[in-house]
């Protein structure tokens, strides 16, 4: 592809900026022009010229007496010695002028307009080359100016009726930004002449409300110290990159007295935390022509989705239209069996990956080609690598991607965003990012960021960045090579260390394409293939280790002495053939929904099994879980906690090596503690759990499935043994002695269960890190939730003497947590940190019972408290129990007889 491409280094002049405020102002007194922004209030602040002018106080600039005076000069007087940039929308150049040249039917013209972070922070989200934002845009001329309109798509009708028009009334789009028209009209193409500082030098990003999102610093963006850097040119593409200042005119301090939470750290990265050059690429691009047929989603199969809103039909149960996010993919002969595209599909790697291991990009990339074999495409995903004197960016639109991403503290592995056209879902780009520390440093690995957003997307940045489970990646590696070290199976730096890391780059870069082509998560993927299998290297090898690689997939880790299958994920699974068939196989017009209905059926095999997010997240279904493996989830769990186990005995047995760091010890104890955390939250999911299936109508499968009874008490006979008992954390006080910290990295933290990072002090607090873990599953198992699910599903049983009753869950827990009242033996402060944890939520229950409280499980904790009162007033005088653990039992006892002391709230169900 021809590509003109100017590079730009020049100040801004700001004197258009005022030009553009007056104008403005005038229109929108004169009830010509809105000044409304964005939706998102003060997040989408600033994004016009005027606004911009007001950040950077230079709203005093001069502005030519021509312009004030209504008479805009001559095109030619303008353009004279400036050079011609053409392309999509034709600019010029003048030493540090630009201008945008805008023909008649450019204006109400529809282009697809997209920005990039080019240069970023290396922290909270703030990475170079990441896709920002993107909306369709229009170019409308009102009055005097030009306003680049971001055109509202969600809601259509037939163009032309009725209710097309009632549409557009109904529906507002919104203005980017704003500026000034600088000439007359061009004598023959009638084009007019639009300065491109004054349209582009705004925080049309948004990045502000981003910026104090992260920061609490109230950032504002500087025009004056912004400028246009570089344009590039095609006939299907207009790119503009900018450097834009970000300023702080006054720095926000911590409070003097530190809060329970520590404040948020501004910047760390920058030389001034008071100015942020900040690297912006917008692109204008042109939708495809003739749209692309779009295809109707199916809940029963994950793809990320274009939802819209047809008020054409008023009969149709929901005007609402779930659209497959797809890439346009054509047979170049579709009456062969086995054909190239029309287009393939094709990444580039940028060319900031590192030579030794672009080979393992490229193959987690091709392995895509296997599951469009199937369907008949040869060929369908190509992989191209960036030359280094490219006159392009991979950032620029229509230039699909795969780059690193540095980043200064890791907080992911990987990320896979796209852009669509909005009208049908067709991809029109995407640039997948992967970041390096996983290779560099074993402490972290994969940890994805495209699940759907719970929530709009915030301050102008693309939704699909949500991620619900940063930290399960960054432990998942680190635990499985330690182990294998301790094992003596992998030296660090060693070629099967090389081998490993390797595979997991793999494992990533598939991970992200699935997601780039239009494939959301999958995360019952996990549950398809028996302990058995996953233990057999040949099948692993062959079939991988689970349904899908779109699922967060751990390390398959054998038991010390079993056999070892493969450790993860390189080869596609059954469900990813089974989705891309559903995607983009091609079928007669006339046929495709009957044939789409029936690749869909399939969804009941057991291969085919899916979850995505959104069950997760509800947290009621047990194999709808990150991280988990194998067709037994309970099984896992149990295997989890006995490899952090020996995890913690090897270590505490190895000798380290002269000069070694005591704080890889620290490590260990860290990534065993997650690993029993995981273990205990995916065995207290299977209390009061629900099977959740997508099946539909006519399939053998009930959609709700209560968790067998059986299974249920196992899962909390796990919890009793592995996690509530008293020999459940073990270690030897040498062991203890040894934990130091990385004084080079005080920002690491030690364990906290999902809770604010905190620095980590000199010392090692063994009790508080485990009541973290401890108290995560009790506060799941003790919960409203749990209580009513485990209620209701005496009704969904057919034998409803066979449920799991409020009462025997509350009791387990009370003579696990509570075992030394029975035994006699003394009380650790491990074992009275739980049980000061259980009999506040006893007390809680009682004095403040959430209003989801079921009025029977509070009816049975009141019980189950005056039986531990009881307990505790019949033993607190026992000689066995040391000065420490009599006054825990006395202070127990004056807080249940506290709460047993509120009344009775008559509730609801």
């Amino acid at each position: 592809m021809s590509t003109r491409y100017a590079r730009i280094s020049l100040t801004s002049p700001f004197k258009d900026f005022a030009l553009g405020l007056v104008a403005t102002v005038a229109l929108a007194l004169s009830g010509c022009a809105s000044l409304t922004g964005p939706p998102g209030g003060a997040e989408k602040s600033a994004a016009t010229p005027g606004a911009a002018a007001s950040a950077s106080g230079s709203a005093s600039a001069s502005v030519p007496a021509s312009a004030q005076a209504g008479q805009p000069r001559p095109f030619a007087e303008i353009v004279k010695d400036a050079k011609e940039m053409p392309g999509l929308i034709r600019m010029w150049q003048k030493d540090e002028k630009i201008w945008l040249e805008l023909a008649p039917d450019q204006f109400d013209t529809l282009y697809l307009f997209s920005t990039s972070l080019t240069r970023g922070l290396g922290e909270k989200w703030f990475f170079g080359g990441i896709m920002w934002d993107d909306n369709v845009v229009s170019f409308r001329k009102a009055g005097t100016t030009i306003q680049l309109i971001a055109r509202n798509q969600r809601y259509f009708a037939k163009h032309g009726t009725p209710e097309a028009r009632a549409v557009e009334e109904a529906f507002a789009d919104s203005l980017l930004t704003v500026a000034p028209i600088v000439s007359q009209p061009h004598p023959d193409r009638k084009s007019v002449l639009v300065e491109a500082n004054a349209l582009f030098l705004a925080d049309i990003p948004a990045a502000n409300g981003m910026l104090e999102r992260m920061f609490r610093q109230p950032y504002a963006f500087d025009a004056r110290g912004s400028n246009i850097t570089a344009i590039r040119q095609t006939a299907e593409q207009t790119s503009i990159n900018l450097s834009a200042n970000y300023v702080l005119g006054r720095v926000i301090q911590p409070p003097a007295t530190p809060g329970p939470v520590p404040a948020t750290p501004p910047p760390s990265t920058v030389p001034d935390i008071r100015s942020l050059l900040l690297g912006f690429n917008h692109n204008f691009t042109k939708l495809p022509d003739a749209p692309m047929r779009p295809r109707l989603a199916d809940d029963r199969i994950g793809f990320f989705t274009t939802t819209r809103f047809d008020y054409s039909n008023d009969t149709a149960f929901t005007p609402r239209v779930n659209y497959v996010k797809r890439w346009r993919l054509e047979k170049s002969d579709p009456a062969a069996a086995l054909s190239e595209p029309k287009q393939p599909i094709v990444f580039w790697l940028d060319r900031n990956i590192p030579d030794r291991y672009r080979a393992t990009v490229i193959a987690g990339i091709l392995e895509w080609n296997k599951a469009f074999e199937r369907i008949g495409f040869k060929d369908a995903v190509q992989a191209k690598v960036q030359p280094d004197d490219a006159d392009w960016e991979t950032v620029d639109a229509r230039h699909a991607s795969v780059r690193w991403m540095l980043s200064a503290r890791p907080l992911f592995g990987g990320v896979g965003p796209s852009l669509a056209d909005p009208r049908t879902g067709e991809i029109l780009d995407a640039d997948v990012g992967i970041d390096p520390v996983r290779i560099r440093n074993r402490r972290f690995q994969r940890v994805e960021q495209v699940s759907p957003p719970i929530a709009p997307p915030l301050f102008g940045m693309r939704g699909a960045f949500v991620c619900e489970r940063a930290e399960f990646g960054a432990n998942e590696t680190g635990f499985a090579l330690d182990l294998l070290e301790a094992r003596g199976l992998i030296e660090p730096d060693s070629p099967e260390a090389e081998e490993f890391a390797l595979a997991d780059l793999k494992e990533t870069v598939m991970h992200e394409i699935g997601h780039v082509l239009g494939l959301t998560h999958n995360f019952r993927a996990s549950t398809i293939y028996t302990q058995t299998q996953l233990a057999d290297p040949e099948f692993t090898r062959t079939n991988g280790i689970a349904g899908s690689v779109m699922e967060y997939n751990p390390v398959n880790l054998a038991l010390a002495n079993e056999r070892q299958g493969a450790f993860n994920m390189v080869t596609l699974g059954p469900y990813d053939y089974w989705a891309i068939e559903y995607g983009y196989k091609e079928f007669v017009a006339a046929e495709e929904a009957d044939e789409l209905k029936r690749v869909a059926a399939r969804s009941a095999e057991p291969q085919m099994a899916f979850a995505q997010d959104d069950e997760t997240a509800a947290g009621v279904d047990p194999d709808a879980t990150q991280g988990d493996l194998g067709a037994d989830t309970l099984e896992f769990a149990e295997r989890r906690i006995a490899l952090a186990h020996e995890l913690w005995d090897r270590w505490q047995q190895r000798t380290l090596k002269d000069g070694e760091s005591y704080a890889s010890l620290r490590r260990n104890i860290t990534r065993g503690l997650e690993q029993v955390r995981s273990a205990s939250i995916i065995a207290a999911k299977h209390i009061g759990g629900i099977s959740i299936l997508r099946d539909h109508s006519g399939s053998p499968r009930a959609p709700l499935n209560p968790v067998s009874m059986e299974r249920q008490r196992a899962a909390l006979k796990v919890l009793e043994t592995g996690v509530f008992a008293s020999d459940s954390f073990r270690f030897k006080p040498e062991f203890l002695r040894r934990l130091s910290i990385d004084y080079f990295d005080r920002t690491e933290t030690d364990f906290n269960a999902g809770i604010e990072a905190l620095p980590r002090s000199y010392d090692y607090s063994l009790p508080a890190q485990v009541l973290a873990v401890q108290r995560e599953s009790l506060n799941r198992v003790m919960s409203e939730g749990v209580a009513q699910r485990l209620l209701d599903s005496e009704a969904k049983l057919d034998d409803p003497a066979q449920a799991l009753q409020l009462s025997e869950l509350y009791a387990t827990l009370h003579r696990s947590i509570w075992s030394e009242l029975k035994s006699g033996k003394d009380i650790p402060l491990l074992r009275r940190n739980l049980q000061r944890e259980h009999a506040g939520k006893l007390a809680t229950a009682l004095l403040r019972p959430a209003a989801s409280m079921p009025a029977d499980a509070r009816a049975i904790i009141r019980a189950d408290a005056r039986a531990l009162r009881s307990e505790l007033g019949t033993t607190r005088t026992r000689n066995g129990f040391s000065a420490a653990a009599k006054a825990h039992i006395a202070e127990m006892t004056s807080m249940l007889d506290e709460a047993l002391k509120a009344p009775v709230v008559r509730q609801g169900v």
